[in-house]
């Protein structure tokens, strides 16, 4: 099989990404294992403290940036003034030429069910209920099975120390973004970050991701306007009832060469 070539992919040689531990396994032997470092991460979107993300915290940028656009907090043609990170405090501050505030809306906070505790803003589920995905984006069942082969061949962190989940933006049967962090969240919006900020177009992509196939999951790539999603894990009813009302492609279970389709059967071919 060709080598992939990323747009960009995790860097399992980033020490700051890992700890060594000592432990002992199955035989009462000692061993030496690495595990993944999990850091705050404060966002404040001008003078207003939005949220604090327990991350790996290696695209702190991508990560503030995706989270505030898939929140509906900055939108996509927005213009960023400044990016302020401070590693030491582990803050970031994005600053817009448009003044926000967003009290009422935080005060609708939902808790997911994403690793690490996600959140959503309860008006975002009420915006999904109008919107619904027209691309004609196809996908053939041949690049599915591609796609979940180059994606667990590539050298990544959950192969190096596990505890981790995987995105990957792709289009036809390649990879181009793989992004990884403890929360399933986190290395979406950092996906989404890194779209607005290098003006990656969302037209003819597909998403794939780890983890498995929630609500917020759905939201998400819907709001990155996104008409493909798999997973090789499952589903929950509230994102197939999502999927289903979206018009989003929803495959998940895939493995080798099976997978179960529960929504979107047009665009599979």
């Amino acid at each position: 099989m060709k080598k992939n070539k990323y747009l960009i992919q995790p860097n399992i040689n980033n020490s700051f990404l890992f700890d060594k531990v000592s432990g002992f396994n199955e035989l009462n032997e000692k061993i030496n294992t690495k595990v993944v470092q999990e850091r705050p991460l404060t966002i404040f979107l001008n003078n207003q403290e939005i949220v604090t993300l327990m991350s790996i915290n290696d695209y702190p940028e991508y990560l503030a940036i995706g989270y505030l656009l898939n929140q509906d907090m900055i939108f996509p043609y927005e213009k960023i003034k400044k990016i302020e990170y401070d590693k030491d405090i582990q803050t970031i501050v994005i600053r817009t030429k448009r003044k926000t505030n967003y009290e009422k809306k935080m005060k609708r906070k939902i808790t997911t069910s994403g690793c690490a505790q996600g959140t959503i803003f309860g008006d975002i589920y009420e915006k999904l209920e109008k919107t619904k995905l027209r691309s004609k984006t196809k996908i053939k069942k041949e690049w599915i099975y591609e796609l979940s082969k180059k994606i667990n061949l590539t050298p990544s962190l959950y192969l190096e120390a596990g505890a981790i989940h995987g995105c990957v933006l792709c289009e036809k049967s390649n990879p181009l973004i793989y992004m990884e962090d403890v929360g399933r969240h986190n290395a979406v919006d950092k996906i989404a970050g890194y779209m607005f900020m290098h003006k990656v177009l969302a037209k003819n992509k597909i998403f794939y991701t780890t983890g498995r196939l929630t609500s917020e999951m759905i939201i998400k790539t819907v709001k990155m306007n996104i008409s493909i999603l798999i997973s090789r894990s499952g589903f929950t009813a509230w994102g197939v009832e999502l999927a289903n009302k979206t018009n989003l492609t929803l495959i998940g279970r895939a493995k080798g060469k099976r997978f179960t389709l529960l929504s979107g059967k047009s665009r599979v071919y």
